[in-house]
């Protein structure tokens, strides 16, 4: 079974429901979600945010988080969670928000530093992510740990 197969069932059998908040996979988690048939028993929806101005409207940002600390945040992912929490009326979400690369990278946030978090509103799991250099790997790779991710936290919580 593929992961995401294993989390659709694991989510079905818990009777919850999940949305993302994507920004440097653009919708890569969603599309993975969305593969298997029968998602939609479980898979909501996702708001790809990939400009901070989406991030701010539609996901609720605060403009100081991303002034201070940045889209490739600990705090972005978490106020991305929460936003999508509210505006896609799910139980859980994961958030994500990283430098895919070639460029992009700082010497304090290298190509391939991404943030991840789950959350349901009540628990909220940060992680960060140090991938590599090459764009299309650290979107597939990215994806793939964030529903790891999600899948710890479902064990942990529920």
């Amino acid at each position: 079974l593929q992961l995401e197969e294993v989390i659709g069932q694991m989510l079905l059998d818990r009777k919850l429901s999940i949305s993302t908040a994507e920004s440097c996979t653009g919708g890569y988690i969603a599309h993975l979600f969305t593969s298997i048939a029968g998602s939609s028993r479980y898979f909501q929806g996702s708001i790809v945010a990939y400009d901070n101005a989406i991030k701010k409207k539609l996901l609720g940002v605060n403009p100081v988080t991303l002034e201070e600390q940045g889209a490739v945040s600990e705090a972005t992912v978490k106020e991305m969670v929460t936003g999508a929490l509210q505006a896609l009326e799910t139980d859980i979400a994961i958030a994500i928000s990283g430098i895919a690369g070639p460029g992009g990278g700082t010497p304090q946030k290298p190509v391939g530093t991404v943030w991840i978090a789950v959350g349901d509103g009540k628990h909220t799991e940060t992680y960060l992510l140090s991938a590599g250099k090459d764009r299309i790997k650290n979107i597939q790779y990215s994806a793939i740990y964030a529903l790891d991710q999600i899948r710890k936290f479902l064990l942990k919580y529920y």
